[in-house]
Parts: C-alpha cells; structure tokens; sequence
C-alpha cells in the first residue's frame, strides 16, 4: 500500500457479496479503473479495491449463501472529476450495469453535487459523485 499515515477515510472499508466472482472482478476492474481505482489486495474469493487503501471488497460470500442487495443502500465513490463521473457511467454499462440516474446535478444533494447511480451486475446500486469545491465556498 502507498499513501500517507493519515487515512482520509471515516470507514475501514465496506463488502458486497458476488453471485459470478470472476464476473464481478473484470466488472469492478473495468469500471473503478475508468476513476483511477485500483486493486489494492486480492485473496481466493475476494478482491479489494482502493486508490491507497483497501476500502471497497468484492467476495463470495463467506457463508457459503447466495449474495443478496440491501434495501436502501448503495456504495459511493468519490470522483475526482465530472469527466470521471461520465467515464464510471460509460464504463458500468458498456460492462452491464443497470442505469438508475444518469450523469447530472443534483441540487436537492448540494449545489456542488454531480454524479451518477447504476446497479452492478449483483443489482447492488452504486454510485460515482463528484463534488465541486469550488462551489462549496
């Protein structure tokens, strides 16, 4: 792992479980990629993902059940761009993924707020955000 002593993150990490590993890992791959994501540790039946840490897991799940979607929940990550938010979107559906909320504003969510919301090849939502500091000030 790289970066610095100090995490920026408030969370250890987060874990969906997969149906198709190997489907899920060139999912994942493919579209945090697009965001300069990258695999950080990889195990028999679990993959993490992060920019410096491990914070994103994608497994089998360990109790040997079938993988189910949370009501309510999805997972978010930080673009660094809108080009980025765009490029997350391209990528997700070109790989399968399920359009919920195409690339755009949201004010309701903040002024600075831009992002996207899609479900993976699981039916977990997830979704790219890109908030503008400048418009925060």
């Amino acid at each position: 792992m790289t970066g610095t002593s100090e995490n920026p993150s408030i969370m250890s990490h987060v874990s969906i479980g997969v149906a198709d590993f190997a489907s899920a890992v060139a999912f994942y791959d493919a579209v945090l990629g697009s965001m300069g994501i990258r695999k950080i540790m990889s195990h028999k039946d679990a993959v993490a993902y992060g920019r410096d840490y491990p914070e994103f897991w994608v497994q089998i799940p360990q109790n040997g059940k079938a993988p189910s979607v949370g009501n309510g929940s999805h997972i978010g990550f930080f673009a660094r761009s809108k080009d980025e938010v765009h490029g997350f979107w391209e990528t997700a559906l070109a790989r399968g993924a399920t359009p919920e909320g195409k690339p755009g504003p949201r004010p309701h969510y903040g002024e600075s707020y831009y992002g996207c919301f899609l479900r993976d090849l699981d039916g977990h939502k997830i979704e790219a955000a890109f908030w503008d500091a400048e418009l925060m000030k």
